[in-house]
């Protein structure tokens, strides 16, 4: 017919507000239906929205017109309403057609299947084959419906299907049986699987090779794309995923080899490009990454957030600074992950002015707020004040939240203990409770903490017994860290090692040197001996713990043992790390070791130090 012609032409061009023109004026024309013209009409009312009631108002007026018993517009109607997310409507039409094919069945079941509904579909499955025998599309339904259902073992009665009936020379099931043993993590099924196929196509290779780079196996990942290269020739999406799994492990040998493949094969998909840009970043290579991000010619939020990392990621934080202010100037809002990157980029290096900017960017914007990533971007923002100092700006941001998780009061618990204020730490704790939220394991580590570093060894003996008894949280060894060291800092060493003799778990390294830093305070020589003792048997390479010893000795008189202790760090190459420190001046960070005369302006610097020096 000339004019369901002519609203499919409009329809495919995309003019839909005339063809549902052409609609109307075909019915005030009186021009004749049939049953193609309303599985037209259906597309345009789903293009200009898709409501259920106006898909009511076309199935009304089918029904009128003599149409409402044709299996091909009961098919249209019910793939209508399973697209409007009225799965009842299509269950309700369906149980109502006097004929059903194939399509009714398979359209059916793959509403309930995109609704989550699994367990329905597998019925309506079960109940369709009393009647008809599936197709291959109907399969691949099937079989993606097994994947929500987390059973390997319905999977494998699913596959044993396939191939009973006869439907297993279909590439598209071979490769959906590949993809639904992936997502049920079923590695040995999908290693045996793809072993037995004798046609693997390029979707076949990507759904194996995704699978072990999502598991972190680059070694099978690079097998598996070495052996692809001489059966199929690998598509973009193969080179991104392989450039993705060498990006995690920093094998930036391969990826160079992967970028020049790329360019021979003129393949410069933006996704691609992303994935290039990820890998040199996370391999140091700044320079070069930063070319690509200039070269991408049309930058997504993905794009942005990929080079912002990469910046962050090498403490490069004033130039991810200024890559925000481009981005605010000309590109996208940044997502909630990227500003969560900066402002703990900037808690750690304590530059609070930077973060207040980053806080003030997000109040100007109204960024997130009603979104989940808010909560967890304001909780970043409290911690970047509590880490800078800001402690009474942190709980003005506490305060304002409308929205609070366990997360937010933890961190605001673990602000307060890190500045010693352990009884403002256990009164939030007390409202916390008050307030309805449940402490967990990573809450009573925060409040052991303040409890440690504010002396109170009641208050936090109290906090430990409660966890068990009260919470019904069992105490693992960092919580037997931090009471050692509460126990510890106050002097009560010989109750310390008594905990630790009653753990139920084995003691780590970290507990034995909680209890020798408590020997190093109160020169406690026989316990700070065991536990030193205790201490090198699990790390006898650690620098640090060495160190720690020699101040143990020290604080004791113990001059001989230190010189014995110094000679066999010297004997191991043992040294420890050295502890840096920045600043932050005109909008910008500068870090700085013991010695350091690297910067510029050295000796400007160190002109000022000595006259600091003399004022003393």
């Amino acid at each position: 017919m000339l004019w369901n012609l002519m609203m499919k032409s409009h329809v495919e061009c995309g003019l839909v507000d005339s063809a549902l023109l052409l609609y109307k004026k075909m019915r005030e024309l009186g021009v004749s239906h049939d049953c193609f013209t309303f599985p037209i009409v259906n597309r345009v009312v789903m293009l200009l929205g898709g409501e259920v009631g106006y898909a009511g108002m076309v199935h009304c007026v089918a029904n009128q017109m003599g149409f409402g018993m044709d299996v091909y517009f009961g098919n249209t109607m019910i793939d209508f309403y399973v697209k409007c997310g009225a799965i009842d409507h299509a269950r309700m039409l369906f149980d109502e057609m006097c004929q059903r094919d194939l399509v009714s069945w398979t359209s059916m079941i793959s509403g309930y299947v995109s609704e989550g509904n699994v367990a329905c579909g597998l019925s309506l499955f079960n109940e369709m084959r009393l009647e008809l025998e599936p197709n291959s599309v109907t399969m691949l339904i099937i079989l993606q419906g097994c994947c929500g259902t987390e059973s390997a073992i319905c999977g494998s009665q699913f596959h044993g299907y396939v191939i009973k009936n006869g439907l297993l020379y279909d590439a598209s099931v071979q490769n959906s049986i590949l993809r639904m043993y992936a997502k049920l993590g079923t590695i040995n099924e999908v290693e045996g699987f793809f072993g037995e196929l004798d046609r693997r196509d390029v979707v076949s290779w990507n759904i194996c090779i995704s699978i072990f780079s999502s598991r972190g196996d680059v070694v099978k990942v690079r097998e598996l794309f070495n052996d692809m290269q001489g059966k199929v020739v690998p598509g973009v999406e193969t080179l991104t995923l392989v450039i993705s799994a060498l990006a995690k492990h920093g094998i930036l040998s391969q990826g160079e080899s992967l970028h020049c493949l790329a360019i021979k094969r003129g393949l410069c998909d933006h996704v691609l490009q992303t994935s290039l840009l990820d890998l040199y970043a996370k391999c140091g290579e700044l320079g070069i990454s930063d070319r690509l991000f200039r070269e991408i010619p049309h930058r997504n939020t993905i794009t942005w957030g990929a080079m912002m990392f990469g910046f962050i990621q090498n403490g490069w934080f004033n130039e991810a600074v200024g890559l925000l202010r481009e981005m605010q100037a000309s590109g996208p809002e940044p997502r909630a992950e990227i500003l969560r990157s900066l402002v703990d980029a900037f808690a750690n290096l304590g530059a609070l002015k930077l973060g207040k900017q980053i806080h003030g960017y997000i109040i100007r914007k109204s960024l997130y707020e009603g979104d989940e990533s808010y909560t967890h971007l304001k909780t970043s923002i409290i911690n970047m004040y509590i880490r800078c100092g800001s402690l009474s700006a942190a709980r003005v941001c506490f305060d304002r939240m409308l929205v609070k998780d366990i997360v937010t009061w933890t961190s605001m618990i673990e602000g307060y203990g890190s500045h010693g204020l352990g009884f403002e730490a256990l009164k939030l704790f007390d409202l916390m409770i008050r307030e309805g939220i449940r402490p967990n394991s990573v809450t009573f580590i925060s409040l052991l903490s303040a409890c440690s570093h504010s002396g109170l060894v009641t208050e936090g003996c109290d906090a430990f017994c409660s966890m068990k008894w009260k919470f019904g949280i069992e105490p693992d060894l960092d919580h037997y860290t931090s009471i050692v060291d509460l126990l510890g800092r106050s002097g009560k060493l010989k109750e310390a090692l008594a905990v630790i003799m009653k753990m139920m778990t084995f003691p780590d390294s970290r507990i034995w040197g909680a209890l020798l830093s408590g020997c190093r305070i109160y020169s406690l020589r026989d316990v700070g001996e065991y536990a030193a003792q205790r201490l090198l048997e699990l790390e006898p390479d650690n620098a640090g713990y060495y160190t720690l010893l020699s101040n143990t000795q020290a604080s004791v008189g113990q001059w001989d043992e230190v010189e014995e202790t110094r000679r066999v760090m010297s004997e191991m190459d043992l040294k420890k790390m050295p502890g840096w420190s920045c600043i932050e001046a005109e909008g910008r960070i500068y870090g700085f070791v013991s010695g350091d005369r690297s910067h510029h302006q050295v000796e400007e610097i160190y002109e000022v130090l000595e006259c600091l020096c003399r004022m003393q």
